[in-house]
């Protein structure tokens, strides 16, 4: 593992996010991964934030909830187009992704919540704010197209950024 700055590869992350996703994976007997295409870094607080948005609905949100910990693992220039659809698409609550998408969860860093072995880059984040989205808050026409369920926006202080270039 090799650490880099978390603004090494913005870039490639906003690719990543805006052409398949990336992987969120939560939790730490059970754990999850899920696939978010929309998100981002930034600086709040003096410090970098991944925010992330989870549905409400997500079996990701009820177990991020309960650890307030998260890992972001990206595929940089590796094809796991067929699990991220997998893992994009179906629920928690009825597969075990891991197993389905022979995924492997390696023991983070700094948190509990594993990263994906076969993925390259990783972001250990701990949750430092959350907000859910208020609907009357929300442009009507953004709330129209996109939410039939809104998110919670977690945001994630960037604990760690490395690379694993040997997966």
């Amino acid at each position: 593992m090799k650490e880099v700055p978390y603004n090494q590869y913005l870039k490639e992350v906003d690719q990543h996010l805006r052409r398949g996703g990336i992987f969120l994976t939560t939790g730490h007997d059970k754990i999850n991964t899920m696939v978010i295409g929309w998100g981002g870094i930034n600086i709040y607080w003096g410090k970098p934030i991944f925010i992330v948005p989870v549905r409400k609905s997500r079996y990701t949100h009820s177990i991020l909830e309960e650890t307030g910990e998260f890992t972001v693992s990206i595929p940089m220039g590796k094809n796991l187009s067929k699990e991220l659809a997998f893992c994009g698409t179906k629920s928690g609550r009825d597969y075990d992704k891991f197993k389905e998408c022979n995924l492997t969860p390696v023991a983070a860093q700094k948190i509990k919540t594993p990263i994906i072995k076969e993925c390259c880059l990783h972001y250990e984040c701990k949750v430092v704010y959350k907000q859910d989205i208020i609907p009357e808050n929300l442009d009507k026409a953004i709330d129209e197209k996109w939410y039939p369920d809104y998110h919670t926006l977690y945001f994630g202080e960037i604990l760690t950024c490395y690379e694993t270039r040997d997966s």
